[in-house]
């Protein structure tokens, strides 16, 4: 059993163990706050361009653009975001998992191992440390890592990061590109998600044989201004969404950090009060028997 003062020194040191873990929970849940407020503004924006891409892209062919042109899956790439830092539970984990599955060629969505069977070569770019970290000690193509995104997430690094992958998609040298990201749901739910972000593919579900608009100047202008904002668009979302997930996953971790470390300071106090009156039970035990001793002699 453990020395009085070993047991005094841990639980001094689980409580500031603890100290640390529920200011941790503060910070996150203020960039959680600040994080979902710039979600909450930027996805009505980015459901707008949605829809009114979808409204244009119905009305083109697949060769009024190349960003409207599929192929076959042949050269993909792979854009996955992770954090920076860690201490955010499975945020992190299930984001590569996931990604190392679908590399590997075990995935469980249907569609997603169709979409892996036609590639005969898969690359990745990677947003965050982690990612960046994970992949270094293994064998894949990374084609970029993007430093510096997620401390100040803003529309014209997503831009960089949509101008490299439509330059890639319009030159022939990707037939598809996919994000790998975690999507806000509330503070303690984050849906994985892995979405196909080129080619573009309307998705108006209204539209059958809409009547096309009138193009000025023409209707190729039109769709090279459009389509690689909407690429830019959903890109600066996801990383939004990623963010505010990651968030609200660190501040859930330490909010559980610091109820398992009350519940050890619960017990590591009960085992040092024990051992406590162990010890002054057995102090007035010797102190008893010498009495005694002097006594009878």
């Amino acid at each position: 059993m453990a020395s009085l003062k070993e047991l005094r020194t841990r639980i001094q040191s689980v409580k500031n163990t603890q100290k640390i873990t529920k200011a941790m929970k503060m910070v996150a849940a203020s960039k959680l706050r600040n994080a979902q407020e710039s979600l909450e503004r930027m996805r009505p924006y980015a459901h707008g361009v949605h829809d009114m891409i979808a409204e244009v892209a119905s009305r083109a062919e697949e060769g009024d653009h190349p960003l409207l042109e599929r192929r076959t899956r042949k050269r993909a790439q792979l854009l996955v975001l992770t954090s920076d830092r860690g201490l955010c539970g499975g945020f992190n984990s299930s984001v590569l998992k996931k990604t190392q599955a679908y590399l590997d060629g075990e995935t469980e969505n249907a569609s997603e191992e169709v979409a892996r069977e036609e590639h005969e070569h898969l690359e990745l770019s990677l947003i965050g440390k982690k990612a960046i970290e994970y992949f270094k000690r293994r064998d894949y193509d990374v084609r970029q890592n993007y430093l510096d995104v997620l401390t100040e997430p803003s529309l014209e690094k997503a831009a960089d990061i949509g101008s490299n992958l439509v330059g890639d998609y319009v030159d022939g040298n990707l037939d598809a590109v996919y994000v790998v990201y975690n999507q806000f749901k509330s503070a303690i739910n984050q849906e994985l998600i892995v979405q196909q972000v080129l080619p573009i593919v309307p998705s108006l579900a209204d539209v059958s044989k809409p009547i096309d608009f009138k193009y000025e100047p023409s209707k190729r202008a039109v769709l090279d201004k459009l389509l690689p904002m909407y690429v830019n668009v959903e890109i600066y979302r996801m990383v939004l969404e990623s963010l505010a997930s990651e968030m609200g996953a660190r501040m859930t971790a330490m909010d559980n950090a610091t109820r398992n470390a009350s519940d050890l300071i619960d017990r590591l106090t009960l085992n040092y009060n024990r051992a406590r009156q162990a010890a002054i039970t057995t102090e007035l035990m010797e102190i008893t028997s010498g009495s005694e001793a002097l006594k009878q002699s």
